[in-house]
């Protein structure tokens, strides 16, 4: 095989295109790592809509994680004490199919829990969701979203009617203002970053305003930075929208004929005077009045937000107040403008179509609605009321279900808990009392696998064929380019079997994963999320493509959208204003046009009467405030060279030499105070563990205020997990914990102690 395969890269949401050849070429030498292992070529596909031709230092060394430290075949023990013993697929799916019988029949359905991750692929969050939502009868199907987008999910469904971003990628090089609201872009999400610098530095009449308590790489090219405190971004954004409202700034056409509930969220925004919002948010007046006034200035206004906002106990109210500001401008619908969330997994968002979280079901349903269930049962050929009509446990009632006995079955696939969770201890207390816990993953081992009683090897990218979505609500075919390791199998496929082992044959009688996609479509038609028009064929043929795609209306243009990039609002030539007409025109009656770039581009939304709502919200600060105990506030994050839980970049030489070990960044008056300089060794304590971190001396932080990077796990480092001491508090629409705040202490080491960084964990395997 020597061809060009074209794949997306499978880390963060800005889904970048991905051209990848064998490491053998004609005529070339072979291309291999420095231990001298051959290892496949990658390189940015220009052709990719999203990335055109860009890629990170995670992508571009993707395929040197291939072969590290992979599980090859199925391996059981009967208690946590025991070692692991080899076994045959048919050994591992009987007694799988075995134990879930037994809790399904003794405990209910109800008992049996999954785990699962935005790194599947759409095909496996499908299959998924028919297995457990459908023929089990059990909601208690959660994923890693929930810690990441779960606030930005129900922000979406209360304002507009539906989830999904409304905007795109072109945006970034069409807008006026960028707001950059608990985001660390540059290292999270960099080549959306490098769009937006790169038109940022060309037209220096537009505006770049960073939130953020850090003086993040993102903040450093922004115009305006608004090192606000943790807690209080309602706050700051209610404290704007004041601004805007005292100065006229409004659009009152819009708000009167597209909009609800803007008399409650004036109520509440007439308290958030400048002087008010200042003092909370520890800035100055004049900074709050020039981002107001940035806002209110432009014509085309771009929010982006990630982790900052969802990982919060106010998470929803959150979303729905950076929302509130698009909808008193009128600032949505149209090139330059809109909320844009920006998703942290790579199919996070195909994970959302698929109904892949507790509350969902496949085509952007509810399992709270009895129309949506009877419409999945019917694609399902399952009788009425085989759905629960209950919402299922989240990721976090699961630990909390180990611990009370109510979860008699745990499988969690494609994700690591026992390093993601908040309150780490509580979560791997929680896991030992597991009665049978199945991991399914690509590696071994990882922190996670301590806690299983069976391991399932699973292929991974590269190895399997699917799609996956990306933030913009670009579906790109992932075709398998090389074979899986060992036993390793597709998880669609271990989902499909298990449940032709329950006696689900002819709901699980797939021959491919095209196959399954094509099912999945149907679930989708007339839905926000209208794919009937895709296939893996269609994909494999035309490339990358946005929903909505419906089938029968392919290829049509946006509402009004012209190829320039220039938009009239009505599709007559009219350009944008800074007023939006008084009333839609009344031929316009779905919320987003087949083919149109953006959603609600003739501004009717997804609510029974077309009308976005307003929401009000008053701050409420931080679940778990800093006292006199614990004085200061921590918050975490990613690191630009790491990946989550280092699973795949702590195997890769580049990007672990990039960051070898964890720290903890401190502001020099905070740090003089306490007598701590810089590399020595701080522990750090919660209410609920403690940690130690060679201390980063930086007034990239704000007073008060510490960082501590989220990568490292007990694989990869001596008590250096952050979330060790995070909280479990959670957003009550959402419910999504509060991973980026907790109070802590300082206390600076004395003795001469270093943190033991496990950084040749791959060469020991």
């Amino acid at each position: 095989m020597t061809e060009v395969t074209k794949t997306l890269c499978p880390y963060c949401g800005v889904g970048c295109g991905l051209e990848v050849s064998p490491p053998a070429q004609p005529g070339k030498a072979t291309h291999r790592d420095s231990q001298g292992n051959p290892i496949w070529r990658v390189r940015g596909d220009k052709a990719h809509p999203s990335s055109q031709g860009m890629v990170c230092v995670k992508g571009a060394t993707i395929a040197e994680s291939l072969d590290k430290n992979r599980l090859h075949y199925p391996m059981v023990r009967d208690s946590l004490d025991q070692k692991f013993r080899r076994v045959s697929w048919d050994e591992a799916f009987d007694l799988i199919a075995k134990r879930i019988q037994a809790v399904r029949f003794t405990q209910g359905p109800e008992a049996i829990c999954m785990y699962g991750s935005g790194q599947f692929q759409t095909e496996d969050y499908y299959i998924a969701q028919k297995l457990l939502k459908g023929c089990l009868g059990s909601n208690n199907f959660d994923a890693n979203s929930r810690l990441c987008m779960s606030s930005a999910v129900a922000g979406y469904i209360q304002s507009f009617g539906a989830d999904g971003p409304p905007c795109c990628y072109e945006d970034l090089e069409l807008t006026d203002c960028a707001f950059l609201i608990g985001t660390n872009t540059a290292e999270c999400h960099p080549i959306v970053f490098n769009r937006l610098e790169k038109y940022h530095k060309k037209n220096r009449k537009v505006k770049m305003i960073v939130v953020d308590p850090r003086r993040t790489p993102t903040a450093e090219a922004a115009d305006l930075h608004l090192a606000i405190r943790p807690g209080t971004d309602i706050d700051l954004l209610n404290g704007i929208a004041h601004l805007l409202m005292r100065w006229n700034y409004i659009d009152v056409g819009f708000i009167d004929d597209c909009t609800s509930n803007f008399p409650a969220y004036a109520e509440v925004i007439r308290h958030y005077s400048p002087e008010i919002v200042a003092d909370r948010c520890g800035i100055d007046v004049k900074d709050l009045e020039t981002a107001a006034r940035y806002w209110g200035e432009s014509q085309r206004v771009l929010s982006l937000w990630s982790m900052g906002v969802n990982q919060s106990s106010e998470g929803t109210a959150k979303v729905r107040t950076i929302i509130n500001l698009h909808l008193m401008t009128g600032q949505i619908g149209k090139p330059g403008a809109g909320p844009f969330s920006l998703t942290g997994q790579p199919n996070a968002m195909g994970g959302r179509e698929a109904g892949g979280l507790a509350h969902l079901l496949p085509g952007y349903r509810l399992v709270k609605n009895p129309q949506h269930r009877a419409e999945v049962e019917e694609v399902w050929g399952l009788k009425r009321g085989q759905i629960s009509p209950n919402p299922g446990l989240t990721a976090w009632d699961m630990i909390t279900g180990l611990e009370d006995g109510t979860v008699g079955l745990l499988w969690i696939a494609a994700t690591n808990p026992a390093v993601s969770m908040p309150d780490l201890e509580r979560t791997k207390a929680a896991l030992m009392r597991s009665p049978f816990t199945i991991y399914q993953d690509a590696y071994y081992p990882t922190e996670t696998a301590t806690y299983a009683h069976v391991l399932l090897p699973a292929a991974q990218w590269s190895e399997k064929t699917g799609v996956m979505t990306n933030s913009e609500r670009t579906v790109t075919l992932c075709p398998a380019f090389r074979r899986p390791p060992g036993e390793a199998k597709a998880d669609w496929e271990i989902f499909a079997e298990v449940g032709r082992r329950l006696g689900f044959v002819g709901e699980f009688a797939f021959a491919n994963s095209a196959e399954v996609f094509a099912e999945f479509v149907k679930l989708t038609r007339d839905r926000p999320c209208d794919m009937t028009g895709l296939s893996h064929e269609q994909l494999r043929s035309q490339g990358p493509t946005q929903w909505p795609h419906p089938a029968e209306e392919m290829g049509r243009t946006g509402d009004g959208e012209k190829e320039d990039g220039e938009i009239g609002r009505w599709g007559d030539g009219e350009k944008t204003s800074p007023h939006h007409p008084t009333t839609p025109p009344p031929h316009h009656k779905s919320p987003s046009t087949p083919s149109s770039k953006r959603l609600y581009t003739n501004l009717r939304f997804h609510t029974p009467d077309g009308r976005a709502r307003f929401g009000a919200y008053h701050s409420r600060g931080l679940a778990e405030p800093p006292d006199p105990d614990y004085p200061f506030v921590l918050t975490t994050g990613r690191l630009y060279g790491h990946w989550h839980t280092l699973t795949r970049t702590g195997r890769i030489e580049k990007t672990r030499q990039m960051h070898p070990e964890p720290f903890i960044e401190i502001h020099p008056c905070d740090a003089a105070r306490l007598e701590i300089t810089d590399n020595q060794l701080v522990e750090v304590r919660s209410r609920r563990s403690k940690t130690f971190f060679p201390a980063k001396i930086t007034k990239a932080i704000a007073p008060g205020t510490v960082f501590v990077p989220m990568h490292w796990g007990a694989l990869w480092a001596d008590n250096a997990e952050a979330n060790a001491l995070t909280h479990p508090e959670y957003c009550p629409d959402s419910l999504q914990p509060e991973l980026k705040a907790c109070a802590v202490q300082l206390i600076p080491v004395t003795a001469e102690l270093t943190v033991n960084t496990k950084v040749s964990i791959a060469a020991k395997i």
